[in-house]
């Protein structure tokens, strides 16, 4: 029988835990056998003196089976899906799973609300007037079955031993701990039924991992992790020092989603949907390699089934379609403000981070899990690093739900206008499996 005095003196002692062991303290937690005080013991101590990657994984198997894990392997194709560690106007998984599905990959994407500065697919999704997000197990596989995709959010039946220690992370500090974020979201994305996985893993300024040596670090052990479970896997280091696309905030994003996948939209947002399609083409066995996946996933997006799909999506989860025939109409701000550059010069850059906040503070996001979104409110980005600009020109629009001048001074200090600056690079930095 499991001491937990003993299994807490193990990680605070240095040594590396029997992985059966790890396996017994996160059921035995789970039974309510184990108090939180002595749960909030082992995380600090592992959080101080590290998890090596056999426990990573020992941790993350514990938590996937802590609850139902789904198998969709009787509807006879792969399932894929993709998750973002989160960035300021990250809306890709909405073009995203739709484009894959209608490529012939199952989608069964499971998503998640706002989380700190960074926007949340379910708060996007809900800015559909009527759409649903969520369904019951056999609504779900009956909408695979016919569509292939589907996007809602997690269960309580879904790894609920996550949301357990989830909790406790969070008031204990110990969030940020690495592997606990790869057990975290590999346990959930393994649970949802998914065996091709890709990761967006954001870094610079907007991203929750601020430098490149970080994220690579996070890529990897998210990589390694999910293939030790029996799932193929990949990630792409994207750059988030820059909004991506022009859109922030909930109503703006799902507008700027059906102009890119009406084979329009902005260029980033494009180019990275696609590259990430083709991943998960890939690794889900639909194409042999990137290049003949790339230029499937293209000519998918720009023959319009994909938009097809995502319509067809937003219907059968109870959503509106006529409110996208015209999304420019989808709950627009009652006030438009202009965001003037504060003086001649060229565009040099962003803090992403301080445009995030600012979306939760006009009401784009939650400071308390209680708040509600107003998926009226965010920016519209109008420039890129390396325009050059005059004083009192637009560098954005600011979408409020009513007059705020503190906002406005916010949105101008997001801004870098400097005498030099650079073209904006390549979003994806790096890829890795």
């Amino acid at each position: 029988m499991l001491d937990p005095r003993e299994f807490i003196r193990t990680k605070r002692d240095r040594r590396a835990h029997d992985p059966a062991a790890i396996g017994e303290f996160v059921a035995a937690y789970l039974r309510r056998e184990v108090p939180d005080y002595q749960v909030s013991a082992w995380l600090m101590a592992a959080f101080l003196n590290g998890l090596d990657p056999a426990e990573t994984d020992a941790l993350t198997h514990a938590l996937l089976h802590s609850g139902r894990v789904f198998d969709w392997s009787a509807l006879g194709r792969v399932a894929a899906d993709k998750h973002s560690t989160g960035g300021v106007g990250d809306k890709i998984s909405l073009m995203l799973a739709p484009l894959v599905a209608a490529c012939g990959v199952l989608v069964p994407m499971v998503s998640g609300r706002g989380l700190g500065h960074t926007g949340g697919t379910l708060d996007k999704l809900e800015s559909i007037p009527g759409f649903k997000t969520t369904l019951s197990p056999d609504a779900m596989r009956a909408q695979l079955d016919k569509l292939g995709v589907v996007m809602v959010g997690q269960g309580p039946d879904l790894a609920p031993a996550d949301g357990l220690f989830y909790a406790l992370r969070d008031v204990t500090s110990t969030v940020e701990f690495e592997p606990f974020i790869v057990s975290s979201i590999v346990s959930k994305k393994i649970a949802e039924g998914a065996r091709a996985l890709v990761y967006d893993v954001k870094c610079g300024s907007g991203a929750f991992m601020k430098t490149r040596e970080n994220a690579r670090s996070l890529a990897t052990r998210l990589v390694s992790t999910s293939r030790s479970l029996g799932a193929s896997a990949a990630a792409l280091i994207t750059d988030m020092n820059w909004p991506l696309g022009g859109a922030v905030g909930n109503a703006l994003e799902v507008r700027e989603a059906c102009e890119t996948l009406h084979g329009k939209g902005p260029a980033d947002t494009r180019a990275l949907t696609l590259d990430l399609a083709a991943v998960m083409l890939r690794l889900a066995g639909a194409e042999p390699d990137d290049t003949s996946a790339r230029r499937r996933v293209e000519t998918v997006l720009d023959s319009g089934a994909a938009w097809d799909l995502f319509v067809e999506m937003v219907r059968a989860q109870g959503g509106d379609p006529a409110s996208l025939d015209h999304p420019e109409r989808l709950h627009p701000a009652p006030i438009i403000a202009m965001v003037p550059a504060p003086r001649d010069g060229v565009v040099a850059g962003c803090d992403c981070f301080a445009m995030g906040e600012l979306v939760v503070a006009i009401g784009g996001g939650r400071r308390a899990k209680e708040d509600a979104i107003d998926p009226r409110v965010g920016l519209m980005v109008l420039r890129q690093p390396g325009d050059r600009v005059k004083a009192g020109e637009p560098l954005a629009e600011l979408h409020l739900a009513g007059p705020d001048a503190g906002a406005l001074e916010r949105a101008v200090a997001c801004f870098h206008v400097a005498d030099e600056g650079a073209v904006r690079g390549d979003v994806v930095l790096e890829r890795i499996g």
